[in-house]
């Protein structure tokens, strides 16, 4: 196995792309070979995307056992939010230092105790008797969770050596991301429906199996000659930090903008990050080396998979809404509904690393790909009362799903090239990060705008208590029209998110297609 992962650019961080050296292309063509005739790669990337699947899913599946959930165990409204909070605090509060830990340790050992402990969790929720129980259990997958996801995509990283093979490998796992959730809503709402809510924590023992046996198998374990010191420090600061902006935001959603402690929660964790970045520059082994966060490349993923986090919230929550209670779908129908959206991510996320970056660049790539999701929310922001699945849900959903496949698949490709096999797992735990911390803005800021225009509607058209039923007054009918109002304002401040991602990674990201040069042609025609 390489010591070091190659940037396809051939470009050093911060310039433009170099030629390849003799050398580098012997080297390279001898690194294609032995990998070629590997056959287990291809095998260790459905293990890694069954157990990256099994972490995606968890967040729409239990959302959609929630209510069954709160209804066995007799909890209140107010701790319903727990069960979610509980596991976005652990998970976003120790990605970075879950990712180092993959590096010094090894990630074959952080990505088996992370499937295996996310494993016992779901146990451990699934036979929750109580409120604290299910809590309890629900921040043990975040801690396991945020162990398991960075050591998955570094293994990826450090397994698909060959730069063609790497981006289609890297295209079908930035699939998985893109579409687990929509899938979650599908399988929670089986689950929920036909047996228990307790299933939607249950079916995780099959994932963790299928990837736990796979990995013992086929991962091979590395041993670092040297292990730097952690990061005591800056792992604190960075633990204190994430959680203090990841439960701000949450409590933005319920306390709101102007609450003291959600505005002492924001403002701390900012200071504690700037803190932290500072601390990094300085120290002799940082846990977050900044060489890995500011290239170009590298720096425009992460910006690119944030951006989209916080602005693809609106489809799953609100569209969620809108089918079953404004259309009166069955949380299975609601499932099926999304699976289009799947299909159009799975596509064009596996297609645009190997067919359109190396043709285009990945800057045209990805900022097509934020344009045509902003399309896709516009056209959501016109979903009406009586509208109709094929011709009002449908084009939308398609447009959405290609859209965030073009963004997928290039941003997670460029995520983690060009950095040392040492700090894979920190890499990666930047794009999971992110991610994290970009749905928790999205939930509180677009939750925040659906809520409002929802209330301004409302006091705008009174309902008529004793109006006759369909009149305009009608009560159901004015709320159901005042919850639309407020998912198109939602929809339209997410297509305003995405246009200013495309604004911005456009700036930030490389440019260029380079020709093919004889050996390293993948290598030199990418990024």
């Amino acid at each position: 196995m390489p010591t070091a992962v190659d940037d396809p650019s051939g470009a050093q961080p911060g310039l433009g792309p170099v030629a390849p050296t003799a050398t580098a292309t012997t080297a390279d063509a001898a690194t294609r070979s032995d990998q070629a005739a590997d056959p287990r790669r291809w095998a260790i990337l459905g293990i890694l995307g069954i157990a990256q699947l099994m972490v995606i899913l968890d967040g729409t599946v239990v959302n959609i056992a929630l209510p069954s959930a709160q209804a066995s165990l007799g909890f209140s409204d107010g701790n319903r939010q727990w069960i979610i909070t509980s596991y976005t605090l652990a998970f976003g509060g120790l990605l970075l230092l879950a990712g180092r830990l993959s590096d010094l340790f090894g990630t074959k050992k952080a990505f088996l105790v992370g499937v295996l402990g996310f494993a016992a969790a779901s146990v451990l929720g699934g036979a929750a008797t109580g409120f604290e129980m299910l809590v309890i259990a629900r921040a043990l997958q975040g801690v396991f969770g945020a162990l398991l996801a960075p050591a998955a995509l570094a293994l990826l990283t450090t397994t698909f050596t060959d730069p063609r093979e790497r981006g289609k490998a890297f295209g079908i796992f930035g699939a998985i991301a893109g579409a687990g959730g929509a899938i979650g809503l599908l399988l929670g709402g089986v689950l929920t429906e036909y047996l228990s809510w307790r299933w939607c924590m249950y079916i995780n023992l099959v994932f963790a199996a299928v990837a736990g046996i796979g990995g013992a198998t086929l991962l091979a374990a590395h041993v670092r000659g040297h292990r730097a010191p952690l990061d005591l420090p800056g792992t604190f600061a960075s633990c204190v930090g994430l959680v203090a902006i990841v439960y701000g935001f949450a409590q933005a959603e319920s306390r709101g903008w102007a609450d003291g402690v959600t505005l002492a929660l924001l403002f701390g964790g900012l200071v504690v990050m700037v803190g932290f970045v500072l601390l990094q520059r300085r120290v002799a082994h940082p846990l977050m080396p900044m060489r890995v966060l500011l290239d170009r490349n590298r720096g425009g993923s992460y910006l690119a998979c944030g951006l989209s986090a916080i602005g693809m919230f609106g489809v799953f929550l609100f569209l969620t809404y809108y089918l079953q209670q404004v259309l009166d779908y069955s949380p299975v129908m609601c499932g099926v509904a999304f699976l289009p959206m799947s299909a159009a991510v799975m596509i064009t996320a596996t297609m645009s690393p190997v067919q359109l970056v190396p043709r285009f660049g990945a800057r045209w790539v990805v900022v097509t790909g934020m344009v045509v999701t902003a399309v896709g929310m516009l056209l959501f922001a016109r979903l009406g009362l009586d509208a109709g699945y094929a011709s009002h849900v449908l084009p939308p959903l398609l447009c959405t799903g290609a859209g965030l496949g073009l963004v997928f698949g290039p941003a997670m490709t460029l995520s983690t090239y060009g950095v040392d096999s040492h700090d894979a797992g920190i890499a990666s735990a930047l794009v999971n990060t992110v991610q994290q911390v970009g749905g928790s803005i999205g939930t509180a800021l677009l939750s925040t705008i659906a809520t409002t225009a929802t209330a301004s509607y409302l006091a705008a058209h009174p309902a008529a208590a004793g109006s006759a039923p369909h009149s305009a007054a009608d009560p159901a009918r004015v709320l159901a029209l005042a919850a639309i109002d407020g998912y198109q304002a939602a929809y339209i401040w997410a297509a305003a998110i995405f246009a200013v991602a495309a604004v911005i990674c456009g700036i930030v990201l490389r440019g260029g297609r380079h020709a093919a040069d004889g050996a390293v042609a993948p290598a030199a025609a990418h990024f």
